[in-house]
């Protein structure tokens, strides 16, 4: 019984050095989070405008491939059904 109750306030101690650390630990979170922001190297506004041209670009290239494909294939099955299902 005695190293139950010893295994409780053990256990309630700790629990107690964990809350109390706490603001320690966030503390040092947010100084090693504004470290690594002032290491990101951040793109030029050219850089920028750039790369999300050549996106939206890419994103009308794909939609037009994509349709081409979509109308091929509906074109190819609607006349394979209709071979088989008009005999």
């Amino acid at each position: 019984m005695a190293t139950m109750a010893k295994e409780a306030t053990e256990s309630v101690a700790s629990a107690v050095e964990t809350v109390k650390g706490w603001p320690a630990r966030v503390k040092n979170y947010i100084e090693g989070l504004r470290m690594e922001m002032r290491r990101v190297t951040w793109p030029s506004r050219k850089q920028v405008r750039a790369t999300t041209i050549v996106v939206i670009v890419t994103v009308f290239v794909f939609a037009a491939y994509f349709a081409v494909v979509d109308t091929a294939l509906n074109y190819g099955m609607t006349r394979l059904f209709n071979y088989f299902t008009t005999r």
